[in-house]
């Protein structure tokens, strides 16, 4: 109605201006150049309007042509015969030209929006293709009916809740008394063709492979009797590519609920056999100790205590790495840094595992006048601990374990512990910093590497393995030079240059 209103507006407007026009000159203009120049409002109405509007303005041409342009002037009455035969000749020929340009702008408006429902049936192709997220397949569903169908009110609902909600829409939101017009009753089924319901919305409901995967609503004006199949094929395309994205969320939080399941198991397990041996140790020597019926020395009694002690601190240390493992990868703990010497770093820590290494030979090897280092002390010397424990776990008794220390560059201390084990195979490397780390002959999966690069990595440094030339296994971690230690070097090394 509003389109055939412009176009008898536009019809008028344009043969009131040729009116004024031809009127000075109506003396020199024969009749028919007139009703040929009267032939331009009635195309341009039936172009802007459609048939309704050519119709109006061929009506109103009749009338302009009868009343300024036919003798005699300025009344509708006609005069001479052959002036009924012009105006027969200008109704007759006018009504098909507006019939034909009215045809001919529908077909071309026609073509206009198949070719725009292809070029968006395509986009929705590609979202097939390339697997987009829901949110974004979600937005162009609604925006491609809303530029097709030219509708002013499109609402995607889909089920959440058991009940239907709107997900995505274009233009005004859908009021309660529309939603309760259009969402079917619980329990109910909707027609899979295009409905017409209350208020003028279009309801059609979204499936694939014989199941309900949601529900489109967009207001009628736009979508026209001829435009259902096109409407349908949309739907349809639509339908297939909501239950792709729906299908590729689904498999990513079961994938994602098996990993996080898998994990927290290996996690048990890896705690659960670092745990057992200080507390079988702890079991066995308070066992002995409140055994009545054994008669311990002194000097038993006091290792048994002393055995319970270590292990005691041992289990304590322990969960205190575990906790502050899970607080760097939280975010929460950020290390404590002070400047501090590699070397008493390495001492210390060999230092305080002598009864672990009392079996092995421990070569310290530190490059002379290392800069210092701005680390946390407690958790690279845990590193260390934990490397160190590793290389005992692996190497045979009496075997060397060496542990090196020398500049890489300006920034860094490459500090590394090198065992004579069995190593590590290549198809295990990538991993043996992960869940578990499990190396060949072990009995169980421990914490010890995994503590070991979150307390690296939370200092921005690396840990990495490599093969020694002789055998065994070798890590490496890097440290950080202190700051202010490392532009003096350069200041140095500038001056001498």
């Amino acid at each position: 109605m509003r389109r055939s209103l412009i176009g008898t507006g536009a019809a008028l407007a344009s043969m009131a201006l040729f009116t004024l026009a031809m009127l000075p000159l109506r003396s020199h203009l024969s009749i028919a150049t007139t009703a040929l120049i009267l032939i331009v409002p009635v195309v341009i109405g039936v172009v802007y309007g459609g048939l309704t509007a050519g119709v109006f303005s061929v009506i109103a041409g009749f009338l302009v042509y009868d009343f300024f342009f036919i003798p005699p002037y300025w009344t509708l009455w006609v005069g001479a015969s052959q002036n009924w035969v012009a105006l027969g000749v200008y109704v007759v020929v006018m009504l098909p030209v507006a019939g034909v340009v009215a045809t001919m702008n529908a077909t071309r408006a026609k073509e206009r929006r198949q070719s725009l429902e292809l070029r968006q049936l395509f986009r929705l192709s590609d979202l097939l293709v390339e697997d987009q997220p829901l949110d974004v397949l979600l937005r162009v569903i609604v925006t491609a009916l809303a530029e097709v169908f030219d509708s002013s009110q499109v609402a995607l609902l889909l089920p959440q809740n058991d009940e239907l909600q709107v997900v995505a829409s274009v233009g005004a939101p859908l009021s309660e008394t529309q939603r309760a017009r259009v969402v079917p009753a619980p329990g109910t089924t909707t027609s899979l063709a295009a409905q017409t319901g209350h208020g003028g919305l279009l309801t059609l409901a979204l499936t694939a492979a014989g199941r309900p995967v949601g529900l489109l609503v967009l207001s009628g004006e736009g979508a026209s009797t001829d435009d259902r199949e096109p409407l349908l094929l949309f739907a349809n395309h639509a339908a297939l590519a909501l239950e792709r994205a729906q299908l590729r969320e689904a498999a990513l939080q079961a994938s994602l609920t098996e990993a996080v399941a898998r994990l927290s198991k290996t996690l048990v397990a890896a705690v659960s056999h670092d745990l057992r041996s200080p507390l079988a140790s702890i079991k066995a020597a308070s066992s002995t100790l409140t055994d009545r019926e054994l008669s311990l020395t002194p000097e038993a009694y006091h290792n048994l205590a002393g055995l319970i002690d270590v292990q005691a601190d041992r289990l304590a240390e322990l969960v205190q790495n575990l906790l502050d493992m899970s607080r760097i990868q939280s975010g929460v703990l950020t290390p404590r840094c002070t400047i501090t010497s590699v070397s008493d770093l390495i001492h210390d820590a060999v230092s305080g595992l002598a009864a672990t290494l009392r079996n092995h030979v421990v070569t310290i090897d530190v490059t002379p006048e290392l800069p210092p280092v701005d680390i946390d002390m407690a958790l690279i010397a845990r590193v260390l601990a934990n490397l160190l424990e590793n290389a005992v776990r692996y190497a045979p008794p009496g075997s060397a374990i060496t542990i090196q220390a020398e500049q890489l560059n300006d920034d860094t201390i490459r500090v590394s512990v090198t065992d004579h084990g069995p190593g590590v195979s290549p198809g295990q490397r990538a991993e043996v910093f992960g869940l578990p780390a499990r190396r060949y002959g072990d009995t169980g999966a421990g914490l010890g590497l995994t503590i070991a690069r979150t307390f690296v990595e939370a200092h921005g440094q690396q840990i990495w393995m490599e093969d020694p030339p002789d055998g065994g296994a070798k890590f490496c971690f890097t440290l950080p030079i202190a700051s202010s230690i490392a532009e003096e070097s350069k200041v140095v090394e500038d001056s001498h240059r």
